[in-house]
Parts: C-alpha cells; structure tokens; sequence
C-alpha cells in the first residue's frame, strides 16, 4: 500500500471497512407508495443504501481493487476503457511489473511503452499516460495529485478517470460516470437524455455529487459501475431480479428498459480497401513505422496500400524488384473496425530472394514479438509470420 500524505483519506482495513457497512447501511431498499412518487434528488439518495450493501456482497475480485494505490487505479481505468476487465487482466499485470509507479512511466522508451500496450488498442491512450506521468514527476513531486480539479489537469484524464482516481485511491466525494453509470442512472430515472451528449453526462455528474455518500465515494462508484457491468448490462436484458435498485428504477416501473437509455444511433463507418505484404527474407520480415500524426500514429505495421492489389502490381506499389521476387503466396483476408473506418484487407505473403529493401525495417522473426508493437489492425496477418 502507498504511504499516506497529508489530504489523502485514511482508509480503515477491510474487516472495519465492511463492518462499518453493514451497520450502517444494513436497511436496504426504499419502498415508493402508490401515489407518492420520489423526487429526483431522493430517489438517488435512495440508491444509497441498497447500493453500497449490494456491492460490499458482490464486488468481484479484481487486481487493482486489491491494492487501490493511486497509480494503480489510474492505469486500471485508463485500460478498462472500451476493453473487457477479463481481458484487461493480464495486461495490467504485465504493465505494473514492467512499469511500477509514475517514474518508470515518465522515463521509459516509446517503442517500449507501445510494446507494452500492444493488444489494447487506442495507442494514444498509452502516449497519454506518459505525457501525464512526466507532468505528475515534474508538478507533483513524482505523487499522483488528489484533488479533482489537479487530476482533470493531466494529459489523457477526463472526468470520469479523475472522479474515479479522486474517490478510489483517494475517497474524495466525486462521481465517476462512465458508459455503465450513464446506463443504470438513466433507467432509475427513467430520463430519454442522450447519454451520449457530453451535456447529459454533465446533469448526472452535477446529481450524483449532490446526493452520493460523502464517506463512501469509493464504494459508491465502484457499486454504480459493477451493476452497469453484470447486472444492468450493457448487451442484452438487464438482469432486474438481481438488481438492488429495482425497487426505485422508473424504467422498470414504467416498462421503459426496452428504450432506456436513450442513443444516438452511430454514423456510419468509412470502408476501405486495402493491402497488406508480408515480405520475408532468410528469417526476416519487413516493417515501416507510420506518420507521427493520424492513425496508429508512430507504430510499426507491415506494409500496406489503399485498395485491393493484384500479384502482379505489388513489386511498382511497393517499391520491390519484380526480378527479386522469389515466391507470392495469396493469404486469407481480413477486416479490422476502428471508431470511424474499417479495415477490408486482402493479403500476400512475397518472399524476396536478395533480402528486405532499404525503404523497410528489417526485423528478425524472433524480435518481432519481444521488441516491436504491431497494432491489432495487422493481427491476423502477424500470427501467419510465425505458422500460427
């Protein structure tokens, strides 16, 4: 566990913690009478209690729930955004072993970093980080700051990650609303609010810093989102017999899940077409590294062009000897989705006989794994480099 510094909230151990609890809010659900609908205000003080006693019963065992340091809980969050928490698992593991507190962060190589997030997608999220623990090394004194307002100043935190940091590691009285919240307030309400509207967020952020517990921020917000993640899911129906908040959710009251929340229906992706090498060479294989701006920013990728290419105009559009050419092997195709555009990739496999052009980064097989990040884009062409 951190040391504690003076503003920090001094956390009793979890037998206390979970006594203190079940004390007080041991009474759990609010009953409305017919006729006698609660206010807005009240019916989320009324998740309260229900709330904080439901999550002390069914909080999953998570790695950085185990020790909530402050830089622990930030990566954690930084990870978990638009990642599944099984899957963040392993990763978070192998980060906080390489990368164990903000000085490591702050000093360690991009190619390395990169390296540790690949896999996770949303590289910027990673260059953030960084950007946000030299700041922290430079500002703070190499301390991760407890206060809101100094956390929403970093590089790469908004105000669900600060709320969550703040009340977690820290247990100042700020929301974190995330997708999860969004979701589960919206139905208890019954509100037709966009939640994608960053003015929607803004209502529920405003709501829930009047009505939340001010001496369990931690478990509050930590309660709020694990019901947005196994109960009132995100995919399929909500699981509103297991719900603590069933008793006061509008939408179930009204028979609104089926509408609730409220969305703006995505624009379309752009599709585009493209094509994707893997050029070998007596166990090498061809890289380049992307513009420092755009997509995949400043990562390593196999070379690749707009739009779908035949064998015989791969040599001109990849700047290869058509007479050095020793073999071109068609391989499966692919498709990768990113927020905005998906990939449709088509693939060839050339094996060139008098090594990789100058142009390309020649890597042996062996390091591409240990030493170059590769977006997730390219995966179902990386795993063929090596038989898989």
């Amino acid at each position: 566990m951190y040391e504690k510094t003076e503003g920090q909230a001094s956390y009793e151990n979890a037998e206390d913690q979970a006594s203190r609890l079940r004390q007080q809010y041991g009474r759990l659900q609010v009953l409305e009478r017919e006729g006698e609908e609660l206010s807005l205000s009240d019916r989320l003080r009324a998740m309260n209690r229900p709330l904080l006693a439901w999550y002390e019963a069914h909080a999953r065992v998570l790695p950085w729930r185990e020790d909530p340091e402050p830089y622990r809980v930030w990566i954690s969050e930084i990870m978990l955004q638009q990642t599944r928490v099984e899957a963040v698992k392993p990763y978070f593991e192998r980060f906080m072993e390489a990368l164990p507190d903000a000085a490591a962060l702050a000093s360690v190589e991009d190619d390395r970093l990169m390296k540790l997030w690949e896999g996770l997608g949303y590289y910027n999220r990673a260059r953030n980080l960084k950007k946000a623990a030299i700041e922290i090394q430079e500002r703070f004194g190499g301390r991760m700051p407890s206060e809101y307002e100094d956390l929403l100043s970093l590089p790469g935190i908004g105000s669900y990650t600060a709320g969550a940091i703040a009340s977690i590691a820290f247990g100042r009285p700020v929301p974190a609303v995330d997708g999860n919240v969004l979701r589960v307030i919206s139905r208890v309400t019954a509100s037709r609010e966009d939640i994608l509207k960053a003015s929607t967020k803004r209502w529920m952020e405003e709501e829930l810093r009047r009505t939340m517990p001010q001496d369990a921020a931690s478990a509050f917000n930590q309660g709020l989102i694990e019901i947005g993640a196994i109960v009132c899911v995100p995919n399929g129906p909500p699981k509103c017999g297991a719900c603590p908040l069933a008793s006061i959710c509008l939408a179930r009251k009204q028979d609104l899940i089926g509408e609730i929340p409220v969305k703006t229906p995505p624009k379309k992706r752009r599709l585009e077409e493209r094509t994707v090498l893997i050029l070998e060479h007596a166990g090498q294989v061809g890289l380049r590294k992307r513009e420092d701006t755009g997509l995949l920013a400043s990562l390593y990728e196999l070379p690749n062009v707009e739009g779908y290419l035949k064998p015989e105009e791969l040599a001109e559009a990849f700047g290869l000897s058509q007479a050095g050419v020793a073999q071109v092997e068609a391989l499966p195709a692919a498709k990768h989705i990113f927020s905005h555009v998906e990939w449709h990739m088509k693939g060839y496999r050339v094996t060139l006989e008098k090594g990789i052009p100058e142009r390309y980064l020649a890597v042996d097989k062996g390091r591409l794994q240990s030493d170059y990040a590769l977006p997730n884009a390219f995966g179902r062409y990386t795993k063929l480099i090596n038989g898989g």
